[in-house]
């Protein structure tokens, strides 16, 4: 199937608002970097860092917004993770998670609805992936059979 084909306008509209949307936080993030606001606590500049790139890149999935996929399924597994790992314990203690909980859970419900998951499992899932090798090797007997 031609990969134009399979996924809808409509779906990559979905993808492309979130680029988009990321652009704008990215709008929100760069200039916080640039001030060097975040970057006095080394753990705390990796986030931000990614979060730079991240949306950075997403500047890309505009225009190619299947061969950038791999950014939103980066943004939905680390929500996820984040949600699992920091939010959830916390709020199971009776502690209020960081103010960032709602706009994680929305991210999340965002990228689950707006990522093509048929066009996932084809692409990344079931696909053959790339092989380990420089040059495939030739059996010895298959290139004598040509001589």
């Amino acid at each position: 199937m031609n990969t134009y084909n399979e996924v809808s306008t409509f779906r990559l509209y979905l993808m492309r608002a979130l680029y988009l949307l990321n652009l704008a936080l990215g709008l929100i993030v760069w200039p916080i970097i640039l001030r060097g606001e975040a970057m006095s606590d080394p753990t705390r500049a990796v986030g931000w860092s990614f979060w730079a790139a991240l949306f950075t890149l997403s500047g890309l999935g505009l225009r190619y917004p299947l061969k950038m996929l791999p950014v939103l399924l980066m943004q939905l597994f680390y929500k996820s993770v984040w949600l699992t790992a920091v939010a959830l314990p916390l709020w199971r203690a009776g502690q209020p998670a960081a103010d960032m909980t709602d706009g994680m859970v929305l991210g999340v419900v965002l990228d689950l609805i707006a990522i093509p998951w048929p066009y996932v499992l084809r692409n990344f899932v079931k696909e053959r992936g790339d092989r380990w090798r420089s040059k495939p090797r030739i059996e010895a007997t298959s290139a004598q059979a040509w001589n």
